[in-house]
């Protein structure tokens, strides 16, 4: 099966529209693995993604009377522009259709290459089909984003590229999932002239289609898939891809949300590129393999496949990144509810540096904290500190992989409190630093107690809480003194409407 495809990579067309990309070190990345890591830059093709080779190699081969049809292609954003770039190229109509969950910088782009843009459905396989009713009502020649011979060659151009580039001295190559068309190309061209070096996919857990279908030696089909990966949401891969793969690829790696957000992590601080999600699977799929094979001195391609990202979702991935790189933990603690236990808490944590902290009070004997730590040495120093905290007699429950805490909860710790009396309200700035957080809380001492707090390492030079604090009328020009002395920036807040409707008494 490989020959016929050999010769289809090597004489496809893709260089009309792609450019060779770079094969670059990670430094960064390589030195914290301890292997040599490669990243193929596929995120600067001229539409931010490796889809317009396939694309571009389908289209250049229709006939002129079928490309005088028009081409369609269903698509949730890369394949698409792949699409309308090969058909404005070669002069044709193209209708893309969309999912209505396509990014909106995906959907412009496809409409500034000057294709038609029909938005349906809520997932890939709505927008599929309704591409293909469109192909037999127009009479439009269907462009399938992966389970054809020539977008399957055009894709495979890249293992040329990397082994040309690498000189074929390799240990493994990890690429991105979705229908398959990547992989198969590149797992076809690889094996054939290096069957020693290892052809990796790797896929989000909750897209897992090339992954149950290989295990199941059959095509399967997802019930539903997530979509944080948009450009790998595949419910079920191609029926040509999935033959050759199955004769191929060594292994599929399977990733969650916070995994993926590292990865995004990584990738930019060695590039100061911002790689789509799906962009970044390849990049932690190895860092993944590589933990788990206990691999060091290896040489290691990764496939930043595309850079097609939202911009509102750099705020999500943020958030998530650091619990997905094991540099972040977050812990439910019980403290006493009595002035100074919070200065204790954190005398017990040290100087370790604190990224969220949200308390409101609910009981007057017990306080209930949803506190966040920056880690450097991952699971190993968070079991330390739990195991601190519980010898210091503090309940501690660990919420770093509840998802319903990293998704929702951490945004609702608070609300009214019932019987608290005397609270001003306050937002105070100290300056970012290691140990500033601990440096705040004995600064206001443990004489009043604090009924509020929120606090949320946002990566500024300043540190910004939200603070109630408990002071009986006749005490408050002494704390008002008190806090005049600190020097700290600070407003009152007790009279803000947003405070008597969401946190007030």
């Amino acid at each position: 099966m490989a020959s016929p495809y050999i010769e289809r990579i090597l004489k496809a067309r893709v260089y009309d529209v792609a450019i060779e990309s770079p094969l670059e070190e990670a430094a960064r990345l390589s030195r914290r693995l301890g292997n040599r890591v490669l990243l193929k830059r596929e995120d600067l093709q001229p539409v931010f993604s490796f889809k317009l080779r396939g694309a571009y190699n389908r289209i250049a081969h229709l006939s002129e009377a079928s490309a005088r049809r028009g081409v369609v292609c269903a698509s949730a954003g890369n394949h698409a522009q792949g699409v309308a770039l090969a058909a404005r190229r070669r002069g044709i109509a193209a209708v893309i259709v969309m999912p209505q969950t396509t990014p909106h910088i995906k959907v412009q782009a496809v409409i500034d290459l000057g294709a038609e843009v029909l938005m349906h459905g809520d997932d890939y396989d709505s927008a599929f089909e309704q591409a293909l009713e469109l192909a037999r009502a127009r009479e439009l020649v269907f462009v399938h984003p992966f389970d054809d011979p020539d977008v399957i060659a055009g894709q495979g151009t890249i293992a040329v590229e990397i082994l040309r580039q690498s000189g074929g001295d390799l240990d493994a190559i990890f690429v991105p999932v979705g229908g398959g068309g990547l992989l198969a190309g590149i797992a076809v061209y690889v094996k054939y002239l290096y069957p020693g070096v290892k052809v990796i996919g790797v896929e989000p857990q909750d897209a897992a289609s090339m992954h149950d279908s290989l295990k199941a030696g059959r095509r399967i089909t997802l019930e539903r898939v997530g979509i944080f990966a948009d450009g790998v949401a595949v419910r079920r891969v191609g029926e040509e891809t999935f033959a050759l793969c199955r004769g191929h690829v060594d292994e599929i790696v399977l990733l969650g949300t916070d995994e993926i957000c590292a990865a995004i992590q990584d990738v930019f601080e060695d590039t100061r590129s911002i790689v789509e999600p799906a962009g970044a699977l390849a990049v932690a799929g190895l860092k993944k393999y590589v933990a788990r094979e206990g691999w060091r001195g290896k040489r290691l391609v990764a496939i930043n496949s595309g850079a097609n990202m939202n911009f509102d979702r750099l705020r999500h991935v943020a958030e998530r990144a650091d619990l997905g790189g094991e540099r972040e933990a977050l812990l439910a603690v019980v403290i006493p509810e009595r002035p100074g236990s919070f200065l204790h808490f954190c005398e017990v944590l040290g100087r370790r540096s604190v990224t969220e902290f949200n308390y409101r009070y609910a009981a007057a004997d017990g306080a209930q904290i949803f506190v966040g730590l920056a880690l450097s040495q991952g699971r190993t120093e968070k079991d330390a500190v739990v195991q601190r905290l519980r010898a210091a007699d503090f309940a501690v429950t660990d919420m770093t992989d509840d998802e319903m805490a990293k998704l929702h909860v951490r945004y609702m710790v608070g609300g009214h409190a019932r019987g608290i009396r005397d609270e001003l309200l306050y937002r105070f700035e100290f300056p970012e630093r290691p140990g500033a957080l601990l440096k705040f809380l004995q600064a206001i001492g443990s004489r009043w107690n604090i009924s509020l707090f929120h606090y949320r390492n946002h990566g500024s030079d300043y540190g910004r809480v939200l603070a109630g604090i408990q002071v009986p009328p006749a005490e408050r020009p002494d704390f008002l003194q008190h806090l005049n002395e600190l020097h700290y920036a600070y407003v009152e807040e007790t009279g803000n409407p947003s405070y008597r409707m969401f946190l007030g008494a």
